[in-house]
Formats: C-alpha cells, sequence, structure tokens
C-alpha cells in the first residue's frame, strides 16, 4: 500500500430549528458515484486553488487568511475551506450562505433569480468569484464555525482531507439534491438520522455519524452553533490500516492501537501489526524496538513491555519479571548488542529479570533501589542511580531521567531526547488507569508528578503495558481530571455518610466499576483518603473516615 495523497476538502453542515428540535440538511450520493455511493452526506466537496484567491478573500466578512488558517492549523489560504463549504453548498444543495455588501441577508425573492446561477456553477459556465463580482454579494464567514477534520482512510478511490463547518441555514432557503452527484435531499434531525442509521434504512460513514452524534446533544439550531465556535481544538481523525493474524484491519482514532499504528507507519503503508504478542519484537522507530514478556493478567495487561532503545549499542528499559522465555526473547533482539540495563521501578513485573539479563550481557543496571514492601523486587542492585533532571549518554542516544513518585516512590520515567518519546513505566499505563497502593504509593505524589509532566515536550508515551499513547498532554490532563473527580466521589460520600470504613466506602465511590476489581480499587481509595487526610480535608479516626467538619 502507497501513501496517496488527501486532496483538501470542505463540508457544511446546515442547521435550522423545527418543531420537534434542530434539523440538518442532507443529501444523497448516488449509488453510482466512486466514491461513498449512496451514503448521506452533508454538501461539500474539493478545495479549489480559485477558492482562496486574493479577489475572493476581498469577499469574505469578519474572518481574514491569517485567522483562519490559524485555526485550521496551516500555513497559509486557510480562508479557502469556508470558501469551498459555501461554494460547495450552494453548487450541491442549492442553499446559498451570503448577504450584500452590508451584511444583510438574501430576500426569498432575490433567492429565487441567483438560483438560476447553481447550474452555470456546476457545468463551469461562470466561476464562483465571478458570481459574487456580478451580484455584489460577500461571505459572513465569521458566522460559519469549524467543527471537525476528517481524513479518508488509505487505499480509497478517492482520498480527502476533510474540514467540517456548521452554519445556521439562511431564512427562507430549503435546498435540493442537484440530480447528478446527488439523487435525493432530506431535512432531518441528528437523532432520527443515527436511528434510521441503526434500522438500516440509511447509510451513513463514519464521520457523519460522529457529527450527527455530538449535534444531536443540542436542543437547539443556535446552542449547537455556539457550541462549535467554543471548541477549544478539533482533532485529526486519520483511520489507518495495519496487519495481524486476522488479516489487514482499519483502525480508527478511539482504537487502542490507533497512535501507536501511526507512529511506527508513518507513511501509511498498512504494514504494522495491530497484534501484541509476547515475545515477538516489533520495531517501533528507528531508535526503540519493543518486546513483551509472557505475563498477561489483570494488572499487566498484555504483559510488560521491554524495550531496546538505540542503534548499534542498546539499552534494555524495564527487563521484566523473572522468566527464561522473556530473558531469551531479550538477547535475541539484542544479538549481542545490550549495553545497559535501565528500570523504571522495582515491582516484580518490571525488574527481576535484571540479574539474569546482566549476567548475560555484562550491562551496566541503571535505576533506583527497591524501597520496603511485599511487591518489590529487594534483589535489584543498581550500579548507577540517576537523580532527576540528569542525561543519560547512552551509545548514540540520550534519555532524560524524571522522577516520577505515585506509583512507586523510586518511579523514575526517561524521555528519549531524539524522539521525544517517554518511557513512563506504570506513571501511566495504556487502557486502564494505575493503582496506587500505599505506603509505597502516593496520591499526592502521583498527581504532582502527572502535573510535572504537562511541563515536557513529549510526543508520545511508550508505557510499560499495552500500546503506544498519542496526545500525551492530553492523556495527562485525562488521568488528572480522573482522580480528581474519583477524590470527589469519595468527599461526597463522606458527607452524606458522615461516618465510614473504607469498606463501607468502596462500593459507593466505585459504584461504576466491577464488583471483582474492588479489592485492587480498596488500594487506590486507601490513596484517596490518605490524601484527604493529609490536605486535613477527611479525619481519619481509627479506620473510620469524616469529613473535618463532622465530629466524632
Amino acid at each position: 500500500m502507497t501513501r496517496q495523497h488527501a486532496r483538501p476538502a470542505a463540508t457544511l453542515i446546515l442547521l435550522r430549528d423545527a418543531a420537534q428540535g434542530p434539523e440538518l440538511f442532507m443529501v444523497e450520493r448516488s449509488h453510482a458515484a466512486d466514491f461513498v455511493a449512496g451514503a448521506y452526506v452533508f454538501p461539500g466537496g474539493a478545495v479549489d486553488d480559485a477558492d482562496a484567491h486574493p479577489d475572493i478573500q476581498a469577499r469574505v466578512q469578519g474572518l481574514s487568511d491569517s485567522a483562519a488558517s490559524r485555526r485550521l492549523g496551516l500555513p497559509s489560504n486557510g480562508i479557502g475551506y469556508w470558501v469551498a463549504a459555501v461554494r460547495e453548498c450552494f453548487e450541491e444543495a442549492g442553499i446559498l450562505l451570503a448577504v450584500d455588501r452590508e451584511g444583510a441577508p438574501i430576500a426569498p425573492e432575490r433567492m429565487l433569480r441567483l438560483a438560476a446561477y447553481r447550474d452555470r456553477l456546476n457545468s463551469g459556465d461562470i466561476a464562483f468569484l465571478e458570481f459574487l463580482e456580478r451580484e455584489d454579494l460577500y461571505l459572513p464567514c465569521d458566522r460559519i464555525a469549524y467543527f471537525a477534520h476528517w481524513i479518508t482512510p488509505p487505499a480509497r478511490s478517492r482520498r480527502y482531507s476533510t474540514r467540517f463547518f456548521v452554519a445556521l441555514a439562511p431564512a427562507g432557503q430549503v435546498g435540493s439534491h442537484d440530480a447528478g452527484e446527488t439523487v435525493s435531499h432530506v431535512w432531518i434531525r441528528p437523532a432520527e438520522a443515527l436511528a434510521r442509521f441503526e434500522q438500516g434504512t440509511l447509510t451513513l460513514v463514519n464521520a457523519t455519524r460522529d457529527a450527527l452524534a455530538r449535534l444531536a446533544e443540542h436542543g437547539e439550531a443556535r446552542v449547537a452553533l455556539q457550541a462549535a465556535f467554543a471548541l477549544d481544538e478539533i482533532v485529526e481523525h486519520r483511520a489507518c490500516w495495519a496487519t495481524g493474524r486476522d488479516g489487514n484491519r482499519l483502525f480508527r482514532r478511539n482504537d487502542p492501537a490507533y497512535f501507536e499504528i501511526h507512529w511506527c507507519d508513518p507513511h501509511e503503508t498498512g504494514t504494522s501489526t495491530y497484534e501484541l504478542l509476547p515475545g515477538v519484537p516489533k520495531r517501533l522507530d528507528a531508535l526503540v524496538t519493543r518486546v513483551i514478556a509472557p505475563n498477561p493478567g489483570m494488572m499487566t495487561g498484555p504483559g510488560t513491555n521491554s524495550y531496546l532503545v538505540g542503534e548499534r549499542e542498546l539499552a534494555v528499559i524495564d527487563p521484566g519479571p523473572q522468566d527464561a522465555a522473556h530473558l531469551e526473547a531479550l538477547l535475541a533482539a539484542g544479538n549481542g548488542r545490550i549495553r545497559w540495563i535501565v528500570c523504571t521501578h522495582t515491582h516484580i513485573d518490571h525488574s527481576p529479570a535484571a540479574a539474569a539479563l546482566r549476567a548475560a550481557t555484562g550491562a551496566e543496571v541503571i535505576g533506583r533501589p527497591a524501597p520496603q514492601g511485599a511487591s518489590q523486587d529487594a534483589g535489584f542492585a543498581p550500579e548507577r542511580i540517576p537523580a532527576h533532571g540528569e542525561r543519560l549518554r547512552l551509545g548514540g542516544v540520550t534519555l532524560r531521567v524524571l522522577h516520577t513518585p505515585g506509583h512507586a516512590s523510586n518511579h523514575l520515567c526517561y524521555l528519549l531526547e531524539e524522539t521525544r518519546m517517554l518511557f513512563t513505566g506504570d506513571h501511566v499505563m495504556q487502557g486502564s488507569t494505575v493503582v496506587i497502593a500505599p505506603p509505597d504509593g502516593n496520591m499526592q505524589a502521583y498527581l504532582r508528578s502527572l502535573e510535572a509532566l504537562l511541563g515536557e515536550d513529549v510526543a508520545v508515551f511508550a508505557p510499560g503495558h499495552g500500546y503506544l499513547i498519542g496526545e500525551p498532554h492530553k492523556e495527562v490532563r485525562r488521568l488528572i481530571a480522573h482522580r480528581l473527580a474519583r477524590e470527589a466521589k469519595v468527599v461526597e460520600a463522606l458527607e452524606r455518610l458522615g461516618t465510614s470504613t473504607l469498606e463501607a466506602l468502596l462500593a459507593a465511590v466505585y459504584d461504576d466499576v466491577h464488583p471483582r476489581l474492588h479489592r485492587v480499587a480498596a488500594r487506590s481509595l486507601s490513596a484517596h483518603l490518605e490524601k484527604l487526610v493529609a490536605e486535613g480535608r477527611v479525619r481519619d479516626n481509627a479506620g473510620r473516615f469524616m469529613p473535618v467538619a463532622a465530629r466524632p
């Protein structure tokens, strides 16, 4: 599979209020079309070079090209997407989002005359700029909100990088299909469109379903538009192909493997694997190979990740549990080049193999000694104890050390400065939250360590378990919000109960967690309570907890 160029495109979601709630305008693609045939879509199409022409920009009101480009994350010509959305909507749906020189909307009787231009625009008899100049029309782009960004998966007949926009439909314009590329049209409530899709009576592509689901949350068209304008960040949805035992599969943004596939396969060849197989090395990039230990479980996910980092000489980050098969896999992948063994922490699924790997290779062991505790690797004997902020220059690569206590007091993360990949151990895990188990685990320290990561320039997380994690800062903010939300449930439950034991709190605070996980959740609840006591917000009276305002 070779990488296809994605052609810029724009689509416009028009909203209006109706008796049952907001409706939006959709057209049905021809069943003979070579792109999303038979699907119901919003009006739109490819962005032309002429859409960003300076003379057209002079007819845009309320939005400059520089502001439009910043909003889209482009160096220039971003305004062309707004123009294309308006142009394509008129050509495809007969609805014109335009105003006069003073910004007044087009009167219905004038719109009847302007509709004659639609066929001429579609045939190429007249250009959009000429049409605007002849009729002295302007485009109110400040009334159009940028809403979403989807890129067609590779290996489709056509590939588009489509920006979605939202606007209120002009009063008095009802629209129609063009009887060419589109064969029918409908004004429909988002929830109804989704229901018809579930019933099999309406075909929708994934991007359209996502937009409908988001817009279905709003009870008024204007509120939906305001929500679109209020969006801080528009994420890029770029579905990707990968291969494995079940053949080629398409992965979307919410799939766990999505960001790893993009990191490993930046040219979108589709050859990266989506499988997490113990003992089978996976090349993540030019500097990093991952080998998974054969210790899957509730606490370890698919197994502990060991990473071989470097080029000619290699460092192994987290050698994993004491397991002969895993040691053999690491030695085979290292092929005589392992010079350093680097550990994030000393829990028994991360560091015990260090001793055997050192005996086999003579590699230098780097990390912090184990604290007291039953789950610690007491035999871990580092020859080098790195300090926070220290740069470990290991052959041709540099790992910067970050002390990140919380999950464990001796926990370290390592930032590979050449690629900005951060090896997070159990500080950040893929697919689950980290257990914070006192006395060595500490919730206050954990949240501080998470906050500290927001100040680091990180491109991707390489966790101790699971796939690579993309958008690292967003993930850290999500984890902090999750922990604080759980803490708020602890406080609310105590205020409601007055006085409670940890056991009684468990069911109330973790009512969204399966009971079989409550034994593990109890450790993190203990950490939350310890934090609240330390902050003076909760009192601990011999294992009975109460808000500070309450009296024993």
